[in-house]
C-alpha cells in the first residue's frame, strides 16, 4: 500500500514540477526569438500549465483508463470552482468584477454544456475532439483580441502622459525565466522528460489505490489525481491572495477550466476516443456544470467573496469528495 501512495504522490510532484520547468523553458526561448509577450502568455504558459492534466488524461486513455483520464478533467473543474476560489477567500476577499469575466464565464458555460451533451453519447469521438480544438481557437482568438483592446486603451491612456505607445509590455506572469539559451532549452528537455515520467508514476499508483479502497478509476481521477493536477492553479491563488491581489482567481478559475475542457479532452480525444464512466454520467457532469453557473452568477453580479462564502466552498468541496466516494463504491 506504500508503494502506491509514494507513487502516486511522487508522480504528481514530478508533473507539477517538470511543467513549471518546461514553461519557464519555452518561455526563455520564446523571449529569445522575439516572439510576442501576448502569443507567449495564450499559448506556452496556458498549455504549459495545462501539461500535468494533459499527460494524465492522454496517458490514462492510451492505458485504457477512461475514469481517470474523464475524472481528471471534472474533476478538475469542480476543485477549481470550490477550492480554488474557496480556500484564498479565507485569507482575502476575492472581486469577481475583472473586465471580461462574465464574458468568458458565459463561454466557459456553453462549453460545459457542449462536453455533457458529447459525454452522454460516449465515447467522446475524435470528431468531437475536433469540435473541442475549434472551440479553443475560438476562445484563444477572442482573448487575443480582448487583450489587443485593453492594451491599446492602456497604451493611448500612457501615451497622452509619457508620449510613447509600447503595446509589448514585459512578460510577468512567469518567474524564473532563464536568461541563457542553453539552459532554457535544458528546462524544455527536462520538462518533456519529466511529464510522461511523472503521468506514469500516477496513473500506477492511483489506479492501484483505487482497486486497494475498492472504488473505480474514475472516483480516484475526480478526487486524488484531479485537486493534485489542481495544485498548481491552487497555489498560484492562495499566494496571490497573501500578496493582495485575490482578484486573480476568478480568471485563473475561467481560463483552467475552459482549457482542461477544449485542449486537454479535445486533444486526448482526437488522439483515442474516451469512453465515460457511467458514475461520471450520473453526478458529476452536473456538480460541474453547477460550478459552472455558480462562477457565471459572481461574475455578473460582481459580487466579492468573502470569508463566510470562502468556507462554504470549501465545505461543499468536502461534501462532493464524500459523495464521489460513496457513490463510486455503490456503482
Amino acid at each position: 500500500m506504500l508503494i502506491e501512495y509514494v507513487s502516486l504522490i511522487g508522480g504528481l510532484v514530478v508533473l507539477i514540477v517538470a511543467g513549471d520547468v518546461l514553461v519557464r523553458g519555452s518561455v526563455g526561448i520564446a523571449e529569445k526569438l522575439g516572439i510576442p509577450t501576448l502569443v507567449i502568455g495564450l499559448t506556452i504558459v496556458a498549455f504549459g500549465t495545462s501539461a500535468p492534466e494533459l499527460v494524465i488524461s492522454l496517458g490514462a486513455a492510451l492505458d485504457g483508463l477512461p475514469g481517470i483520464a474523464v475524472g481528471n478533467v471534472v474533476g478538475s473543474n469542480i476543485a477549481n470552482v470550490l477550492a480554488v476560489l474557496g480556500l484564498p477567500a479565507l485569507f482575502a476577499a476575492t472581486a469577481c468584477c475583472e473586465n471580461g469575466a462574465t464574458r468568458n464565464a458565459i463561454f466557459m458555460v456553453a462549453v460545459t454544456g457542449i462536453f455533457i451533451g458529447m459525454a452522454f453519447h460516449s465515447p467522446i469521438s475524435r470528431l468531437d475532439g475536433g469540435i473541442l480544438l475549434l472551440l479553443l481557437a475560438v476562445f484563444l482568438w477572442d482573448s487575443v483580441r480582448a487583450t489587443r483592446k485593453h492594451r491599446a486603451q492602456n497604451a493611448g491612456a500612457a501615451a497622452v502622459e509619457t508620449g510613447c505607445c509600447d503595446d509589448d509590455t514585459p512578460f510577468e506572469e512567469v518567474e524564473g525565466v532563464p536568461e541563457s539559451p542553453a539552459l532554457a532549452i535544458l528546462f524544455v528537455v527536462l520538462g518533456m522528460i519529466g511529464l510522461p515520467l511523472g503521468a506514469h508514476f500516477t496513473i500506477e499508483g492511483a489506479s492501484a489505490l483505487a482497486r486497494n479502497w475498492g472504488v473505480s478509476d474514475a472516483v480516484i481521477g475526480l478526487t486524488v489525481v484531479a485537486l493534485g493536477t489542481s495544485l498548481p492553479e491552487l497555489m498560484t491563488s492562495l499566494m496571490a491572495a497573501v500578496r493582495g491581489h485575490a482578484a486573480v482567481a476568478l480568471g485563473n478559475v475561467i481560463g483552467s477550466n475552459v482549457f482542461n475542457l477544449v485542449a486537454i479532452m479535445g486533444i486526448t480525444a482526437v488522439v483515442i476516443p474516451v469512453e465515460v464512466p457511467a458514475e461520471v454520467l450520473r453526478f458529476d457532469l452536473w456538480a460541474m456544470l453547477a460550478c459552472a453557473l455558480l462562477v457565471l452568477a459572481f461574475s455578473a453580479m460582481r459580487v466579492t467573496i468573502r470569508w463566510p462564502s470562502g468556507i462554504i466552498l470549501c465545505a461543499l468541496y468536502g461534501i462532493y469528495i464524500f459523495m464521489a466516494f460513496h457513490l463510486g463504491k455503490v456503482a
